[in-house]
């Protein structure tokens, strides 16, 4: 019985059987020969600024929509685009519901409440029906949710980004064309290191698209006792300021742990419009005027 010598020095048919991403640059190709969708601007709008997180959890909405009420109040015409497909939150943060009207030439209207444009998926579809959808439906209703609103000329659009550095974000960057205007984006994170961990791949995603990052906003800094008006750093109190330091971002500013801040977003009246005096409220309307001067506002 003859012995089968088995070899290890066998060549590979291919050097990247899973194909998976490469150090080298790849090259340059016109965007259709790459399958990308042309570039264009969102009609009517002067600023662009993208509220991310890259973690669930964080309290970005919430923040996303006190910004964009802040604007408002501050004598901006503002708006919030929520891209958040599977999760629209903007339709409970704002108290609003029903399915938006069609303008002459076929675009959504967007629903207003507080003073601010609002435009989501949950407008659109039952609150009860999950979507179930692959990427290419994803990035469909993301383009139509992008170029087919009638936003009625805005001075700032905010846009509420979902967890996560995939389809969406790269959508949204690959889509909007920059010519006379401004896009940039807001980092949330709370200090703990396990949040802390996604939001830097989401500073190293903008970067690696172009997008300018205006800086990075601490949630749920500090929970002061109503009782005896201790204050504790629950998740910590400088992880954000040191990932800041770290990767040459602009610190933006500090939003407190407080139980009024979740009451008032769940109830729709976010924190800007019910307690626009209180502390809390006066930190969203600090960073909104933070956001607006780097931005020309």
């Amino acid at each position: 019985m003859s012995t089968r010598l088995f070899s290890s020095l066998r060549f590979l048919q291919h050097e990247n059987p899973l194909g998976l991403p490469q150090s080298r640059a790849a090259p340059e190709l016109p965007r259709r020969m790459r399958g990308l969708p042309e570039k264009r601007n969102i009609r009517n709008i002067g600023k662009v600024i993208a509220v991310s997180s890259a973690k669930g959890g964080v309290g970005k909405s919430t923040i996303a929509v006190n910004l964009a009420l802040a604007f408002s109040r501050q004598g901006h015409r503002a708006g919030i685009l929520d891209t958040d497909i599977f999760g629209p939150s903007i339709p409970t943060l704002l108290n609003l519901s029903g399915e938006p009207r069609l303008s002459d030439n076929n675009q959504l209207i967007p629903l207003i409440n507080y003073g601010v444009k609002a435009m989501s998926m949950g407008f659109l579809i039952d609150e009860q029906v999950p979507v179930v959808w692959r990427g290419l439906m994803v990035m469909k209703a993301l383009q139509q949710l992008l170029h087919e609103v009638d936003w009625g000329g805005l001075d700032i659009l905010v846009l509420d980004l979902p967890p996560g550095t995939g389809d969406t974000q790269l959508t949204i960057t690959q889509q909007i064309k920059l010519d006379g205007m401004c896009l940039g984006t807001v980092i949330v994170s709370t200090p703990q290191d396990i949040a802390l961990k996604d939001a830097v791949k989401g500073i190293a995603m903008f970067r690696k698209v172009d997008v300018p990052i205006l800086g990075m906003v601490q949630n749920m800094s500090v929970f002061t006792c109503p009782q005896c008006n201790h204050s504790t750093h629950i998740f910590g109190s400088e992880g954000v300021l040191r990932e800041c330091s770290k990767h040459g971002i602009d610190f933006l500013g500090d939003i407190p742990l407080h139980a009024s801040i979740c009451d008032d977003a769940d109830r729709g009246k976010p924190t800007v419009v019910s307690e626009p005096v209180s502390p809390r409220g006066q930190a969203f309307f600090k960073i909104a005027d933070t956001v607006g001067r780097k931005i020309g506002l």
